[in-house]
């Protein structure tokens, strides 16, 4: 599913010839997706505590499979537009589903090992999409992707049927359309303004404007409602994980670091074949081993914190982060591919040292009521990130190639330049805030939290992993009683 958010990224051309439509109009199929994102994740925090784990897997799989079937049959671009949209209502739910599954069912002893399973997916593909669209391509067009997605998702589902146990602890929880309306408004009028920077750089700048001063009105309001519903346990999104001080560094570095991730794949895309020349294949293949070196080092970066704690990683895996990025600021039109693969590789490594282990900080420094809420938060802020870090980078390739004193070629790459340096500075602002984070101990309740009733508090005792399920059993009766 994440797959999907750079898996067009090089189809693009193709698609705007075969549907007749202007770049203006195809970037929707990227800014649609991401929109869509940005307007349900939010709302998972209430799914996950109205909805089992099994219904909204095969929710999730349902749209998803539902919008790949339709994407491959699309005979236009609304409908290709609509399938998008479709497969990001599956993507939105699917993702908070897994930190949220992965906390309350694996013992803290060894949540650093599967979530460094968990990165696996989330850093490795958006850098594996751009080859695997490029491979496809070259050979069977540009169906064949939503085709293998289908046979994917239909594969997925009947294993999720038959397997996942029906039944689950579930809460009902109050549904606040105000806050649903003020949430689309908020994150999807930010998002989009995010998305249209580029467009504001080069031409009418009012829409973006616009949609940015929604955006965070919207936010601003939909806060607000959230904090006056908190104390009734009614918020769409319950914003008190934010007064856990680990919890709001890691958000923070994860969005820095992640948001850079996604934009530099876009940024080296453009760069890559506008300004070296290369090939589409070509280029997904230089991006790969930065996803690569994800998938081998996640697994045991997780063993690893599970020993030595966090700061031993983050704090060298953000310095990693922030040298490569500030090493790319000298490329130029003569640099060797050797030179861009080496140290993008790098910024992958240290990518996968900062993603495991502050995911696993993150979330582990919440009770266990605020799993979900916490696990939204971050896929929420990850998208955002996402759109943010993809329209900085952007921006500055094209004000920095607009203001060269070169042309062609030598303009992109004066532009990269400066797009990589403001990418080193953000990554140093991530070492500095990646240094305040602290390991966690037993989760606390955050401030103004109102005290777990009986069942809550034994649900917060067993996904500890402190007590056996039979002492358990009889500590909520004794509690009851």
């Amino acid at each position: 599913m994440i797959l999907n958010e750079t898996v067009l990224a090089v189809a693009l051309p193709q698609l705007m010839l075969d549907f007749a439509v202007d770049a203006t109009a195809i970037q929707w199929l990227s800014t649609g997706f991401m929109l869509t994102m940005a307007v349900v994740i939010p709302t998972t925090g209430f799914l996950l505590q109205r909805f089992t784990t099994r219904g909204l897997f095969l929710s999730a799989m349902g749209l998803f499979l539902f919008g790949s079937l339709v994407a491959a049959l699309a005979p236009g671009f609304s409908v290709m537009l609509a399938a998008r949209v479709i497969q990001a209502g599956g993507t939105a739910i699917i993702m908070p589903l897994l930190m949220t599954t992965t906390l309350s069912t694996v013992p803290p002893a060894r949540r650093g090992a599967m979530m460094g399973m968990n990165s696996i997916v989330i850093a490795c593909a958006p850098a594996v999409g751009p080859l695997l669209s490029g491979l496809i391509l070259g050979t069977f067009g540009w169906r064949c992707i939503f085709w293998i997605m289908v046979v994917i998702a239909v594969l997925t589902l009947g294993f999720g049927l038959a397997v996942l146990a029906k039944g689950g602890a579930t809460r009902r929880a109050p549904f606040d359309a105000l806050s649903v309306v003020l949430s689309a408004l908020g994150f999807g009028g930010v998002v989009y303004a995010l998305a249209a920077a580029e467009t504001a750089l080069t031409g009418s700048w009012i829409p973006a404007v616009a949609s940015l001063a929604v955006g965070v009105v919207g936010l601003v309001l939909f806060v607000a409602r959230q904090r006056a519903l908190q104390p009734r346990d009614a918020a769409l999104l319950d914003l008190r994980p934010f007064s856990v001080k680990v919890f709001r560094l890691s958000v923070t570095t994860v969005a820095i670091t992640f948001g850079l991730l996604l934009g530099s794949v876009v940024m080296l895309s453009m760069v890559l074949q506008q300004g070296l020349g290369l090939s589409s294949v070509a280029v997904g293949l230089l991006l790969l081993p930065a996803g690569l070196i994800q998938a081998v080092l996640a697994p045991f970066v997780g063993r690893l914190y599970d020993r030595i704690g966090p700061r031993p990683l983050i704090i060298p895996g953000a310095i990693v982060m922030a040298g490569s990025m500030l090493a790319l600021a000298a490329i130029t039109t003569g640099t060797p591919v050797w030179y861009i693969l080496l140290f993008n590789t790098l910024y992958g490594a240290g990518m996968a040292c900062v993603l495991t282990a502050l995911l696993t900080t993150a979330l582990s420094s919440l009770p266990h009521r605020l799993y979900g809420h916490g696990s939204a938060i971050m896929n929420t802020f990850q998208q955002l990130a996402g759109a943010a870090g993809t329209a900085i980078l952007v921006a500055a390739l094209t004000f920095g190639a607009s203001r060269a004193a070169e042309a062609g070629p030598a303009a992109e790459a004066s532009g990269a330049r400066l797009a990589f340096l403001v990418a080193g500075l953000l990554c140093l602002v991530a070492v500095a805030t990646a240094s305040h984070v602290r390991p966690v101990g037993p989760a606390q309740e955050p401030r103004g939290e109102v005290r777990l009733d009986a069942s809550e508090a034994v649900a917060d005792i067993e996904a500890a992993g402190t007590l056996e399920t039979g002492t358990l059993v009889r500590v909520e009766e004794d509690a009851r009683r």
